[in-house]
């Protein structure tokens, strides 16, 4: 019976025409790519000498169009995004936004995403004619003073400025501490901040604004594995003593890999 068995799978086998081979496209082949961010993303941050955009450049063959600037935080994503229209209008496929971190550190408040009100509107159902009601109704806050505000603002001005092309989110990393000379002193994530907020706040508020503008999020905090609360992990980042915050070239690399995959998930264009 097992014999038999074999036979008829072999033949089977031997009966299925061949299936020509196809070369696979990815969705992100050849596109043009804009980073909006901070010096994890600048191209003249010193803590490592290949980023993880430029490991995506040829993984993915990605034309990068690189506009973070260290130290930078939420209110000026909008000022990078008018600078990549100016100098690139239309001719972007897409955008990824990677900050947070010192919007955090900075103790920006958190926030809130909307104001509410009542306000009259008109409405009907069940057949009846429609008739003015009043109704609680919420408006986004489009502030610099919090966080939530800054990012309201942000998608906003970028969803007009941009709205056929996909918007990509990143969630700040994990912190570690930093402390290049005696006027730059930064603990780790666990401390809070002078706002009495520890950094998980700002890490889930980006995961909210996903939903809040339609915009897909990639949790780099969770899904980037580097975790330089461990002295195991100081590996991947710029200087083991006094820059846990920035990932050297073996960081990059491994937040590249970790984007390449969930990238490959998503359009590049529509």
């Amino acid at each position: 019976m097992t014999k038999r068995f074999f036979f008829i799978i072999a033949f089977m086998a031997l009966a299925i025409p061949a299936i020509p081979q196809t070369v696979f496209t990815h969705p992100w082949q050849g596109k043009k790519v804009a980073y909006l961010g901070d010096s994890i993303t600048d191209p003249r941050n010193s803590g490592s000498k290949k980023k993880y955009w430029g490991f995506l450049q040829d993984w993915l063959d990605i034309t990068p169009f690189v506009y973070g600037i260290s130290g930078r935080q939420w209110n000026d994503i909008p000022n990078q995004a008018d600078k990549l229209h100016q100098e690139h209008g239309d001719d972007v496929d897409a955008i990824i936004i990677f900050c947070g971190t010192n919007d955090f550190n900075s103790s920006v408040p958190v926030g809130e995403w909307y104001t509410e009100s009542y306000e009259q509107v008109y409405a009907a159902r069940g057949g009846q004619v429609k008739s003015l009601q009043t109704r609680k109704m919420r408006k986004p806050i489009m502030a610099d003073s919090t966080y939530r505000g800054r990012i309201n603002k942000a998608l906003n001005h970028v969803k007009k400025l941009y709205p056929t092309k996909q918007i990509v989110l990143l969630t700040p990393l994990h912190r570690g501490y930093f402390g290049p000379n005696d006027k730059n002193v930064q603990p780790t994530e666990a401390y809070q901040n002078k706002c009495g907020e520890y950094v998980d706040a700002y890490v889930q508020s980006l995961k909210e604004a996903g939903n809040l503008w339609a915009v897909p999020v990639i949790d780099w905090n969770a899904t980037s594995g580097l975790y330089p609360l461990l002295d195991e992990h100081l590996q991947y980042f710029a200087k083991p003593d006094t820059d846990q915050l920035h990932p050297n070239d073996k960081g990059h690399e491994r937040m590249a890999r970790t984007l390449f995959y969930q990238l490959l998930s998503l359009p590049a264009t529509f």
